[in-house]
């Protein structure tokens, strides 16, 4: 049965028991988890995130019957200042080692940008050289989260590393670890060039990494008159998603949907929406 969730910080409240009870006002399953945008007394540091911290969240989600299917914990592993990426893996590690206390079992990111902070693209991203760096620094999260039992997820984007379903395909296939997990979002692969292989996208993505698909960000978007994309509220844009659930349900009839960007009163129109499709 395909389960709804939302990210954590879309919905306009801090802390879990605040989350938990706008979930059931919208009659959510859970969230995706990025702790420091959303829990008091978290930044995005190394060691700021603790296992009793972690624990009194996952006793609430408990006791609401809600649940994490991911942790969000992106950086940039070709950031071009070496310092950020150092300090990313670190928190990276952090979260992978308390996975199992917030009530989770993945933690992902996007494979990130040579063009730093700004995570677009850059010439170098489309390199050997970019996969390799990718492939290293994700190899090594693979191994320790082996060591904690759980998985990494990755996540391909257009403007990125990673930035079809074959280049991520090829990055997943080189580091071979079996706790590799997918976090697919059709919105990050397109743009203006592409947009009218939509679906096309779609099949691809599924067939190549069926159920290593943890997660499926849920996004809209119209297309503006000179051909870019702006993002807009699910259910509001051009996707289709009766015909995209159903090609998600032959391949990954429990799949984790994740609201991803829909924030305000664009979210009870979409979980609606999405629900009478479902």
């Amino acid at each position: 049965m395909i389960k709804m969730f939302i990210r954590a910080h879309d919905l306009g409240v801090r802390g879990e028991e605040n989350i938990a009870a706008r979930l059931d006002e919208l009659g959510l399953d859970g969230v995706q988890l990025v702790a420091y945008k959303c829990l008091d007394g978290i930044s995005y540091a190394p060691a700021s995130a603790t296992k009793e911290r972690a624990g009194q969240f996952r006793a609430v989600f408990q006791r609401a019957g809600k649940s994490v299917p991911l942790i969000g914990a992106y950086f940039n592993p070709v950031h071009p200042d070496v310092s950020k990426i150092e300090n990313g893996v670190a928190v990276f590690k952090d979260y992978l080692s308390l996975a199992k206390d917030f009530g989770c079992d993945t933690v992902g990111s996007e494979t990130g940008s040579y063009n730093g902070d700004k995570w677009i693209y850059h010439p170098m991203n489309r390199t050997d050289e970019a996969v390799d760096r990718v492939v290293r620094v994700f190899s090594g999260l693979c191994g320790y989260a082996e060591e904690q039992g759980v998985n990494v997820g990755m996540e391909g984007a257009f403007g990125h590393v990673c930035f079809d379903v074959k280049t991520l395909g090829r990055a997943v296939k080189t580091i071979g670890a079996g706790n590799i997990r997918i976090i697919f979002d059709l919105y990050n692969y397109l743009d203006r060039t592409n947009i009218d292989r939509m679906y096309d996208i779609l099949a691809e993505g599924l067939q190549t990494f069926g159920d290593r698909i943890c997660v499926f960000h849920i996004k809209d978007c119209t297309v503006n008159d000179d051909g870019t994309l702006k993002q807009c509220g699910v259910g509001k844009g051009i996707f289709d998603y009766g015909r995209i659930i159903t090609e998600i349900r032959k391949v990954c009839p429990d799949a984790n949907f994740v609201l991803e960007g829909t924030t305000g009163e664009d979210i009870p129109f979409a979980v609606k929406y999405l629900k009478e499709r479902i």
